[in-house]
């Protein structure tokens, strides 16, 4: 392992000088070789922390390089739009349940995770785009998390499949209600939706029936 450690060090350093030599005879105006030097710098260093085994000191040091690359090419590139506010919060949230361990699988984890997550997107999309409430999208997506963690844990895959219909209709309706009131067709997704728990219900009751 130390000699691929090894490899790994000779060879980003041999690709990062040919990158800022490329750079700097062809296109010495743009500095783009700075990008791809931060993702080869990635390489041995993600070697040496999987041989060390410390893999929390590897999450955190590389959502702080990724952190750091993103937020320079947001200064650099498009300053008027503070896009790294959206790859900020992933990029934080992966060390900290990182440092959870064992933690970070128990309901406590998923529920604040969840609703953090969909406070922190709430404040971006009210604070940059009042007028397209795109959140619904991600408490959409975040709220699968507590609720497919609870019924996996308790096994009930009925009570599942209704409660996970009637959010994925919630979601349905929010998003027709948000971005296009004057069409409802969030009645179609639903119709087909409903036939989750229909079906697992009348599965059961057969199953049932057969058994007596």
């Amino acid at each position: 392992m130390r000699g691929l450690v090894s490899f790994s060090i000779v060879g980003s350093a041999i690709c990062m000088f040919f990158l800022v030599a490329l750079n700097f005879f062809l296109t010495p105006m743009l500095d783009w070789s700075i990008y791809p030097c931060i993702a080869l710098l990635l390489w041995p260093l993600s070697m040496y922390f999987v041989y060390r085994q410390n893999l929390k000191q590897f999450a955190w040091f590389t959502s702080l390089v990724f952190l750091i690359l993103l937020t320079v090419i947001n200064l650099r590139e498009t300053p008027d739009v503070l896009w790294v506010l959206y790859a900020a919060y992933p990029l934080v949230f992966w060390p900290v349940f990182t440092m959870l361990g064992r933690r970070a699988y128990t309901m406590t984890a998923a529920i604040i995770g969840a609703v953090v997550t969909s406070l922190y997107y709430a404040l971006i999309n009210i604070a940059f785009s009042p007028d397209a409430p795109w959140v619904i999208a991600i408490i959409f997506a975040v709220g699968w998390w507590p609720l497919s963690l609870y019924h996996a844990r308790k096994r009930s895959f009925f009570a599942y499949s209704v409660q996970a219909s009637i959010w994925v209709s919630a979601f349905m309706i929010g998003m027709n209600w948000a971005f296009s009131p004057s069409v409802v067709w969030a009645i179609y997704p639903i119709f087909a939706v409903v036939w989750w728990p229909l079906s697992m219900y009348f599965f059961r009751a057969k199953h049932h029936m057969h058994s007596l």
